[in-house]
């Protein structure tokens, strides 16, 4: 196990919120390289802390917002599961479900798991993609949680897979079945004023930064992709540089450019 180390200027460090986590978390900072400390330390801009009730990521500071944590079986995603409105949500809209149609999925740049939790509650098998390693463990530990919880929240994680991976690296040696429908939602500056989203971009910008390879993920998902891109931006924003959207749809903060390649068919 890791000895939890001095504090230290660091972007992340690991560390616990009860004494018999302790080696639970050294376990988890060895396996993402990141160093422990003692839970009163200071020194790192972000903590990743275990907890009985899973992995949370907490921004330091005196400004800091709350933290951070996966969690499909209850709050903001239970509400949105039982009263989202179903495949007339944009999202849904955008990547093809309608009647009986349920395409594949691999939402590319999976972040937190809201969206890819939304199409799997529809019915959709999702293959979650997620480069930076702190916030693929958010996610692991939010699929184990609600896989763990039983029923339906259980029976919708059955529907999604996660891989740590580098999505445009992955796409280009895919070696599973091609998805029909790839989703991208690439980091960007968000004018969503809820507190939500700014806390989240608070605590995930040191981490994540932006997405500067944008139009080489696009580029990558339309080569694999076998009947349809759906990429989710800004209302206002351009589109990603390249070949320009087929179709779109607009909310009132963000929309989808799609990317058709062929029609979805039941």
């Amino acid at each position: 196990m890791l000895r939890p180390e001095q504090p230290s200027a660091c972007v992340v460090a690991v560390t616990w919120l009860q004494p018999e986590l302790r080696v639970h978390a050294g376990e988890l900072a060895a396996s993402l390289a990141l160093p422990l400390v003692e839970p009163l330390a200071g020194g790192a801009l972000l903590l990743l802390q275990v907890g009985d009730d899973g992995l949370r990521l907490q921004l330091t500071g005196a400004d800091a917002p709350g933290a951070v944590q996966v969690d499909f079986v209850a709050g903001a995603l239970a509400h949105r599961r039982q009263f989202g409105g179903g495949t007339g949500q944009m999202v849904a809209k955008a990547a093809g479900l309608r009647g009986s149609m349920r395409p594949t999925i691999l939402d590319a740049t999976a972040g937190l798991g809201r969206d890819a939790f939304v199409l799997a509650a529809l019915g959709c098998q999702v293959t979650m993609i997620e480069r930076q390693p702190v916030i693929a463990a958010l996610l692991a530990d939010g699929l184990a949680r609600a896989r763990h919880a039983g029923g339906e929240v259980a029976e919708i994680a059955s529907r999604m897979q996660l891989i740590q991976a580098d999505a445009i690296s992955a796409m280009a040696d895919w070696q599973m079945a091609v998805p029909q429908v790839i989703h991208l939602d690439p980091m960007f500056p968000h004018r969503d004023k809820s507190a939500l989203v700014k806390k989240e971009m608070r605590v995930f910008r040191p981490l994540a930064g932006d997405d500067l390879d944008a139009p080489a993920l696009l580029a990558a998902a339309r080569k694999l992709a076998s009947h349809r891109v759906v990429v989710k931006r800004p209302r206002k924003a351009s589109a990603i540089a390249g070949p320009a959207p087929t179709a779109e749809l607009s909310g009132q903060s963000s929309r989808y450019d799609i990317y058709g390649i062929r029609k979805l068919e039941v």
